[in-house]
């Protein structure tokens, strides 16, 4: 998620989270003081990890891998500033599918226009903007190829200065609905022609786009709750469309996981009178300038109060069926979810990490009741339907403890607002509040080890707000006071089980640059600098792999002047030594990770480039920053998914 949206959009980065939890700040007694944790965690592991199963059996379920540490064999890129893809020598980069392209339905193909004269209806049809979280399902369904596949994609949100010929200089309800068709999630199939390189299929069977307006089922335990229901929908059963997906993940029966995280954005209630539910979750009297409410009364919540509570999702996506309806899986939360990672415990069953990406907000995880079955690809379609939904609590003894957000226990109870599972659902974030969970660094993408079983990672990408007057100081999780360049924390679970309840945790790295004036900004980085690191994933052979999002308010400025463009950088955990494998064009972030099961192929995404400061766009002058991927004769600067391979054939990392 760009990380400039989020602080810059009419205050939908301020903190809602006003509970009285102690955050760990007046535990002065932390397991890490402040010069432990700058001296100590940046390349050494917890001791007793245990070997296993893959992380994601859904991405790597049989694939062959070394079990040893690997090692990193490409020479680092510099610091760029060049508005283009950058990547170590021997490696090449390549556009696969950009913003406009079409998605690959039979009969139904529309060229991109670079003035931007493309209808709503065919925006429906085409890639969305500002791609972000994806996955690759190697087909057929079961198998792990890595020449042949699909790719689901998100489109998170929109620019709409690009999006439009005059861009908002008038405004009317076409606009509106070709903005709510650039959202959501493309589905494309995708294959290695031979001849070096890939491409989009089209036309496919497999070719969909989901937006604002698809019809989305809702199951779960908010599934028919009072704050579901609306005119439209009475019976709070079906709701149309998602949006502001951010990142994702696969599951292990072949499913993709999207998750809505700025839905505040697009709402609005100006009548002065929000309530405790709208205040906690970021609603307020101004929406975030998309102004889709203003022809669209479903986004006014005064007039509909219940709509926004139909947002906030996890959103399940059979890729492999596009004529399947998603599924918003209301078991695993509403919050602003920044991913949600699949990994199956010992016991079989699912477990689902996801964090909460805004200052000051928590990390959660579901454990599903049933167990999940190889075997049984229709039943392991309900898994995420019931189970237990739980928050971390980072103790300053190195400890942690998850606590089970059910209704009826622990404080969670009917005089409270909780009467039934459905309100903790919906109410995630003031649930967590009443179980003292703690308030956290902005927490946006999760992976787990892809040889340890119970070894996971989190990424906390920045808090400026940290130790500010009147807000949360450092605690043990969160060490700095102005936290502008972020840290990766670490945790294992009990026993390697990724069901379990309790876990041991450290600060893998404080993200940071040497030079800084100030110890805060300083970091213990091993290696190549960075700062707000978002993305997140491992490969198949163990390495860690590590995008940035420096918002385009600081890329190249104050505390992040002479660091470049955003970036992604490998690291073996084992050894801790950060490379820079890759820097983007200017104005982009960097998300969306996934590689083939052979390791050969990594795809990433390039989203927003050329975003100014203000993060709309001149029509005007809509080159003014960026012309990527087309250069000085393209219409408009567009996000694409980009293919990365190695010249000889091997290894991406190697």
């Amino acid at each position: 998620m760009s990380e400039s949206y989020k602080i810059k959009q009419h205050g939908v980065d301020e903190p809602s989270n006003h509970s009285a939890n102690p955050a760990l700040s007046e535990v002065l007694e932390a397991r890490f003081s402040r010069r432990g944790v700058l001296k100590g965690t940046g390349a050494a592991g917890l001791a007793g990890l245990l070997g296993g199963s893959l992380a994601t059996l859904a991405e790597a379920a049989q694939v062959p891998f070394t079990r040893k540490a690997p090692v990193l064999g490409f020479k680092p890129v510099p610091f760029s500033f060049e508005d283009k893809v950058v990547v170590p020598e021997g490696y090449v980069a390549d556009v696969l599918y950009a913003w406009g392209d079409p998605v690959g339905i039979k009969g139904a193909m529309p060229a991109f226009k670079p003035d931007a004269s493309n209808s709503a209806e065919e925006q429906a049809l085409q890639a969305g903007m500002h791609h972000d979280g994806m996955a690759f399902f190697p087909l057929p369904l079961g198998s792990i190829g890595s020449k042949h596949g699909l790719m689901a994609i998100n489109h998170e949100y929109t620019d709409d200065g690009l999006l439009h010929i005059d861009g908002m200089k008038t405004w009317n309800a076409d606009k509106v609905k070709k903005a709510q068709a650039a959202v959501g999630v493309s589905v494309i199939e995708v294959e290695d022609t031979g001849k070096g390189g890939w491409k989009v299929v089209r036309p496919s069977k497999y070719a969909r786009r989901i937006h604002a307006n698809t019809p989305i089922a809702i199951q779960g335990p908010a599934r028919g709750h009072a704050l579901m229901q609306t005119e439209a929908d009475p019976k709070g059963v079906e709701v149309l469309g998602t949006f502001q997906n951010c990142a994702s993940g696969p599951t292990p029966w072949g499913t993709y996981l999207t998750c809505e995280e700025n839905f505040d954005g697009v709402f609005v209630n100006d009548s002065g009178k929000l309530t405790d539910l709208e205040k906690r979750y970021g609603i307020s009297n101004k929406d975030a300038g998309y102004k889709w409410a203003w022809e669209d009364f479903r986004f006014d919540a005064q007039l509909n109060p219940n709509e926004p509570n139909r947002f906030g999702w996890v959103v399940e996506i059979d890729p492999f069926d596009p004529k399947s309806k998603p599924v918003k899986r209301t078991a695993l939360g509403r919050f602003k979810h920044e991913g949600a990672t699949v990994t199956i415990a010992p016991s079989g069953h699912a477990v689902v990490y996801m964090g909460d990406d805004q200052r000051f907000e928590y990390i959660y995880k579901f454990v599903s009741k049933n167990k999940f079955d190889p075997k049984n690809r229709k039943a392991n379609m309900h898994l995420l339907d019931e189970g237990t939904l739980y928050v971390a609590r980072f103790d300053a003894d190195g400890s942690g403890q998850w606590l089970p957000l059910v209704a009826g226990q622990n404080g969670l109870t009917a005089d409270k607002g909780f009467a039934s599972q459905g309100d903790v659902v919906i109410k995630a974030r003031m649930a967590a509040d009443v179980m003292g969970a703690t308030k956290m660094d902005r927490p946006e993408w999760i992976a787990v080890h892809s040889h340890k079983p119970g070894e996971v990672y989190c990424t906390l990408t920045n808090n400026s707000d940290r130790g500010k007057d009147g807000k949360p100081g450092p605690d043990a999780a969160n060490p700095r006071v102005d936290n502008k360049f972020g840290h990766i924390i670490r945790w294992n679970e009990n026993g390697g089980d990724a069901a379990s309840t309790g876990f041991k945790w450290d600060i893998f790295v404080l993200a940071g640059r040497p030079d800084a004036d100030k110890a805060e900004h300083k970091g213990n980085i091993k290696g190549d600098a960075f700062g707000s690191q978002d993305g997140l994933k491992f490969d198949y052979n163990g390495v860690l792999w590590v995008e940035t999002d420096v918002s385009t308010s600081t890329v190249n400025m104050k505390e992040y002047k002479g660091m470049g463009n955003n970036q992604v950088l490998a690291v073996v955990p084992e050894t801790g030594e950060f490379r820079r494998f890759l820097t983007g064009p200017n104005g982009c972030e960097i998300t969306g990770i996934a590689f083939t099961p052979d390791n050969k192929t990594l795809f990433i995404n390039i989203q927003h480039p050329g975003e100014p400061d203000s993060e709309r766009s001149d029509p005007a002058q809509p080159l003014a920053i960026s012309s990527w991927p087309e250069g000085p004769k393209a219409g408009r600067p567009r996000a694409a998914t980009v293919v990365i391979r190695k010249l000889d054939g091997g290894v991406i990392g190697s």
